[in-house]
């Protein structure tokens, strides 16, 4: 974004505090090219922001996802586990009767 800049102005406050009229106008001049174009607007700053906040959504999202996923991975895990151990549990009791 292009911002104006007051550089007559600026080297006339430069030259009204004491400074030589070439100095002033060069300073003003290299003050435009070289400070104001590094300068960013409240703009600037809204849309980098957004663009941000979008992706902070966007990698919540997928952490969530993720959680999701494991936690079914998990359950299924357990539930695997548990009745493995019933099976086992109910062989072994099923074994023991028979030796009697």
């Amino acid at each position: 974004m292009a911002f104006a800049f007051d550089t007559l102005g600026y080297s006339k406050r430069l030259r009204d505090a004491g400074v030589a009229s070439d100095q002033a106008e060069a300073h003003a001049e290299a003050a435009r090219d070289f400070i104001m174009t590094e300068l960013v607007t409240k703009s600037d700053l809204y849309a980098v922001k957004s663009e941000l906040d979008l992706r902070l959504l966007a990698t919540r999202n997928d952490l969530q996802a993720t959680i999701d996923k494991m936690a079914l991975q998990l359950t299924v895990r357990l539930g695997g586990i548990v009745v493995a151990s019933v099976g086992l549990a109910v062989a072994l009791v099923g074994f023991l009767f028979r030796l009697r």
